[in-house]
């Protein structure tokens, strides 16, 4: 297991190296160069060549790398000038609202999909079945901004009961004192993984009923109702634990589609402002945390999915 926990490491730290090459392309191809990106058209020739003096970008190309991945591996992803501050001070106060959002998605997401996905294979082939079903594909392939603006229509400017945007307050305590102002945006980002996630555990409920386990324990003189959560629904929920893991970075682009929506100041909003000013070093930032989360999902899915199912080889 150790062996196999430290191969998936290194791959994980080589696929971020890929990343931060990728990055470190994207930079240099930005239109007029880096220094002309992020200092705006404006900018004189005695400004451009200061800025690329101090950052480094007077350098050979290789040189310009391995500077930028140190400075990206202690956190420090540049500074914005359009918002007179780093890019690093910007993370840290929308992160944590990004994440309370996606937590708060994924604990609705698990909460709602599991039961409806046990509830779908019991009841296969049913009219409750084709209900959730077509309603699991209709969420599954509406755009998120799509259902955000029905949510907004319906549940705010009709009837009133949840505020069209989400708080404003600084930090992430006086979310959870305007809580009500959470509902639209967190049900809005776990509509389109319910519909995923809910067709995943029916598919897995499915297959465990039919193993040779499931027929022992029924000849062994076990209740339908035991058989379903003693026997089926430990090996059924493999699958999920390990879509928890996988779902990390669809949260954060559904976050970025969803907060702007919802006006919610997070690592979305901030992102999706930074492309309409330009603002390339915030962007950038954005792409870098989002791709480090992605390939943490990524390998916590496949260490969980290693722990939980021994049939996994390693």
């Amino acid at each position: 297991m150790i062996g196999y926990i430290l191969r998936r490491l290194l791959q994980a730290i080589v696929v971020v190296l890929v990343v931060t090459v990728i990055v470190f392309i994207l930079l240099h191809q930005l239109p007029g160069g880096a220094a002309r990106a992020i200092l705006g058209p404006r900018a004189t020739d005695l400004q451009i060549t200061e800025f690329n003096l101090q950052n480094g970008y007077d350098k050979p190309l290789i040189v310009q790398y391995f500077h930028q991945l140190g400075q990206w591996l202690t956190g420090n992803f540049g500074f914005s000038i359009k918002l007179n501050q780093s890019v690093s001070s910007l993370l840290v106060q929308r992160m944590p609202k990004t994440i309370i959002l996606g937590l708060l998605s994924l604990v609705l997401t698990v909460v709602v999909a599991v039961p409806l996905g046990i509830l779908q294979a019991v009841r296969r082939n049913k009219p409750f079945d084709y209900i959730a079903t077509g309603l699991a594909f209709v969420f599954y392939a509406a755009p998120t901004f799509f259902i955000g603006l029905i949510m907004i229509e319906i549940f705010s400017q009709q009837l009133g009961w949840f505020p069209p945007e989400a708080p404003q307050a600084n930090g992430v305590v006086p979310i959870f004192a305007q809580f009500d102002a959470m509902v639209l945006p967190i049900v809005t980002l776990a509509l389109l993984s319910i519909a995923g996630f809910s067709r995943y555990m029916r598919s897995s409920v499915l297959d465990n009923v039919d193993q040779d386990y499931v027929r022992t324990a029924k000849a062994k003189g076990a209740g339908p109702t035991r058989v379903l959560y003693h026997h089926v629904l430990r090996n059924a929920l493999i699958p999920i634990i390990t879509l928890l893991g996988l779902s990390i970075p669809a949260v954060f682009a559904g976050a970025l589609i969803t907060e702007s929506i919802f006006n919610f100041p997070g690592m979305g909003l901030l992102f999706w402002q930074a492309a309409q000013a330009s603002d390339y070093p915030v962007e950038l930032g954005v792409v870098m945390i989002t791709a480090f989360a992605t390939v943490t999902g990524n390998l916590l899915a496949d260490i969980s999915l290693a722990v939980l199912d021994p049939r996994v080889k390693l």
